[in-house]
């Protein structure tokens, strides 16, 4: 996807950077011994506060924690509730895997996903969680 081609204004893109250098940072932090697939996230709640998230790997693939969850977790762990935006830097710009959307869906489907090229520190997709995980499993329960 062309950077172009992303809906974003000058003041939106002033309101993205300090998310994208948070995610860049926390990407080198990733343990990835057996992908070699650093991923880092930055997740912006309600209150302003951000979250950071990096994959943390396991032998045991299944136990490995993707940086969207880790984030996510931070987050809940210091009270939080209510997100706004999350942005993932990886390269290829990849999106949240399967286990991942509906980790976040829990806390609904308005949530903002920003993929960045890593290499390039460029927005290549902007989307809502809701489009990214149609037909969803929620309960979205009030309070």
């Amino acid at each position: 996807m062309n950077p172009d081609d992303i809906n974003a204004s000058a003041e939106d893109s002033d309101l993205l950077t300090p998310l994208i250098d948070v995610a860049c940072d926390v990407r080198q932090q990733a343990y990835a011994p057996y992908s070699n697939f650093q991923v880092g996230a930055a997740l912006l709640a309600e209150s302003g506060a951000i979250y950071r998230g990096c994959n943390v790997e396991n032998v045991s693939f299944g136990l490995t924690l993707c940086a969207e969850r880790t984030a996510a977790s931070a987050a809940v762990a210091a009270g939080e509730r209510a997100f706004k935006t999350l942005v993932l830097v990886t390269t290829g710009s990849v999106s949240p895997c399967g286990a991942c959307r509906q980790f976040l869906i829990e806390f609904g489907p308005a949530l903002e996903i920003v993929m960045v090229e890593a290499s390039t520190r460029q927005i290549t997709q902007r989307i809502s969680l809701g489009e990214l995980l149609p037909n969803q499993f929620n309960d979205f329960r009030e309070g």
